[in-house]
């Protein structure tokens, strides 16, 4: 294929990636993550949806259907009992469409932004909270910042 920066009409074939393309991608993503990580994981179905359900962005108070890049569904490892029969699965749902106008916003990879939403999500299903992460998140820059 010809250089896409060079050669405007090289774009004319270039898609967005298709919910199939993009589930393949989360697949791909999910199996370089740390095998002690995944093996914690072996139970979550991961979804890639277009967008959110109507009913989950009333439930998540969200604007517009743009508002979230991914979802986790279920019980936090930490709060499943073994004594409770017939538990769903806990789920992660991808939303593609947010997902793409979020890189398109950003200077980031696609496959950057899968993995942080995976893992945000995945971060769920071990029972962390958004604050939790975040605090994490924020240690990570400081040590990274110390390290330079």
């Amino acid at each position: 294929m010809a250089d896409l920066a060079s050669d405007p009409p090289a774009w004319r074939p270039v898609k967005a990636p298709s919910l199939a393309e993009l589930e393949v991608l989360a697949g791909e993503v999910f199996g370089h993550l740390p095998k002690r990580f995944r093996a914690l994981c072996a139970d979550v179905v991961i979804q890639v949806d277009d967008f959110p359900s109507k009913d989950v962005l009333e439930d998540m108070e969200a604007e517009s259907e743009f508002d979230l890049l991914g979802l986790f569904q279920g019980t936090g490892l930490p709060f499943r009992s073994e004594s409770v029969s017939g538990q769903m699965p806990n789920m992660i749902w991808l939303y593609r469409r947010p997902i793409l106008d979020y890189w398109a916003e950003h200077d980031e990879t696609l496959g950057a932004i899968v993995k942080h939403v995976l893992v945000h999500e995945i971060g769920h299903h071990f029972g962390l909270s958004d604050a939790d992460m975040e605090a994490i998140e924020q240690a990570a820059e400081r040590d990274e910042g110390e390290a330079s």
